[in-house]
């Protein structure tokens, strides 16, 4: 059984990478205009598309990186400094305004893109599901993983579920602030991966 320190890191890792209430803003001007019930379906075909591919990659990423010979300790330094990225564009606001400036057209069906991939299923939620699985502990820690992200693909379509009322709870500032703070978190995690990258090469003990 998975250590719940990992369990509590991976799933905080997922949460804040895929930042479910920085998807709420967005996922309501992509469905502006539209009935509740498109909405809902669209939400749910985004997350299940992008809950697939996280899968995809989570069981056969490592398989993939071997096969063009890269080793894990490389993706883990490499993951973790594409994870550095985000955490400075939340702390800056940048990722917010490069989402924004992703929106679709009211008639077209944003649930593949750009809300699957890649506001949900983005390259840092894909390396994270790598450097994650890499790092369980055998097959229980893999199901573990996976049964994280499950989690908060669930908890990702709540939010959007739940868009109108807590864009209106939230505001413009509370979600600002919500997103710094993840942002800090998901900075100081992304550290922690370039260290266990850098101790599986063995140049620091």
């Amino acid at each position: 059984m998975p250590e719940t320190a990992f369990l509590i890191t991976a799933f905080a890792t997922l949460f804040v990478v895929i930042d479910p209430p920085g998807l709420v803003p967005l996922f309501i001007a992509l469905t502006q205009g539209m009935g509740s019930d498109h909405r809902r379906r669209l939400a749910l075909r985004a997350c299940v598309i992008a809950g697939f591919l996280l899968l995809l990659f989570g069981l056969a990423g490592e398989s993939i990186l071997n096969f063009i010979g890269i080793s894990m300790p490389a993706f883990r330094i490499a993951g973790g400094i594409l994870l550095f990225l985000t955490a400075l564009d939340m702390l800056f606001e940048r990722r917010t305004q490069r989402r924004e400036g992703q929106k679709a057209e009211h008639d077209h069906d944003p649930s593949v893109f750009p809300l699957a991939i890649p506001l949900i299923a983005g390259p840092g939620a894909i390396a994270t599901m790598i450097l994650l699985v890499g790092e369980a502990p055998g097959w229980p820690g893999t199901v573990a993983v996976l049964g994280l992200m499950a989690v908060v693909m669930m908890t990702t379509f709540l939010f959007l579920l739940a868009s109108p009322p807590l864009e209106r709870l939230l505001g413009r500032t509370g979600t600002i602030v919500i997103t710094r703070l993840l942002g800090m978190l998901l900075a100081a995690l992304s550290v922690q991966f370039v260290i266990d990258g850098v101790k599986g090469t063995g140049l620091i003990g």
